[in-house]
């Protein structure tokens, strides 16, 4: 009598899939990757403010501001809070509509990544460029321009909100304003205009105080100013504030401001974006 003996298979347990946040991580590595790659972007994104601080404090040498503030002191916070704005803001807003010009987004929407997985990827590819561009600045600021770099651990804590806050609003508003431009060739003629606008509103090359006030006003209704005056109160002496419109740097009303807008373009970005171009249906 012979007898039969079955085997029964392994069963396989699927693996779960990874979260938004890990996929959003890896994209971020690829990402920061790609832009090391690109020098045309490197040495705009890195230099840029850089340049400006050298022009602005060999134009004003010799010009003291208040408090005995120099102008390679006063310039530096604008500089950095406009790196920050470059970075996040108007490089988003163009190599997004670009990439979606170029149907790589068309390609990267038949994969499993989400929006928010993208979103991330492009969030910490600021958030490290940001850093890198900030930490060069302030070297060349230091060693070449003689800015004294503050000592109080209180203010260097401001920073990192400031900076934080800061980053984020801006890349999810460049996220959300890269559908605007038509096509990938229009980005850069659509979004740097709108940026320098903002940035001369805002006390990036002016002294704040000396705008009109009717520019002022509509300078508060957007993140550069208060992210701008935020570095203020990092870089200038305590004694400055006083020079400020209102008498204070307004950290209060500037952190909710940029939550705002933070909430605001995350919204919107989610609803706005679009994997492909406009023609495409």
């Amino acid at each position: 009598m012979s007898t039969t003996t079955t085997t029964t298979a392994p069963t396989r347990t699927a693996k779960p899939l990874p979260t938004p946040l890990k996929v959003g991580l890896s994209r971020t590595g690829l990402e920061v990757k790609q832009f090391f790659r690109e020098k045309e972007q490197l040495i705009f994104t890195f230099f840029f403010p850089i340049i400006f601080l050298g022009i602005f404090s060999a134009v004003f040498s010799g010009t003291e501001f208040a408090d005995g503030v120099d102008a390679a002191t006063y310039f530096t916070p604008g500089m950095i809070a406009s790196g920050i704005f470059l970075t996040s803001f108007q490089s988003l807003a163009i190599t997004i509509a670009m990439e979606r010009d170029e149907d790589l987004l068309k390609r990267l929407r038949g994969t499993p990544m989400s929006p928010q997985s993208y979103f991330i990827g492009k969030i910490g590819l600021v958030l490290a460029t940001s850093v890198m561009q900030f930490a060069l600045l302030l070297v060349i600021a230091g060693l070449a321009l003689g800015v004294d770099l503050p000592t109080e651990p209180v203010k260097w804590l401001n920073f990192v909100w400031i900076f934080v806050l800061g980053t984020a609003s801006g890349s999810v508003l460049g996220i959300a304003f890269s559908v605007v431009p038509k096509s990938g060739k229009a980005a850069s003629a659509v979004v740097t205009p709108v940026v320098l606008l903002l940035q001369f509103m805002s006390g990036v090359y002016f002294v704040y105080g000396s705008l009109p006030a009717w520019m002022r006003t509509v300078a508060e209704f957007f993140p550069l100013k208060w992210l701008a005056q935020g570095m203020r109160s990092v870089f200038l002496p305590d004694s400055f504030e006083a020079n400020e419109p209102g008498g204070s740097w307004q950290l209060g009303t500037g952190a909710i401001v940029l939550s705002l807008w933070l909430v605001a373009g995350l919204l919107i970005a989610q609803r706005v974006f679009r994997w492909t171009r406009r023609d495409a249906g």
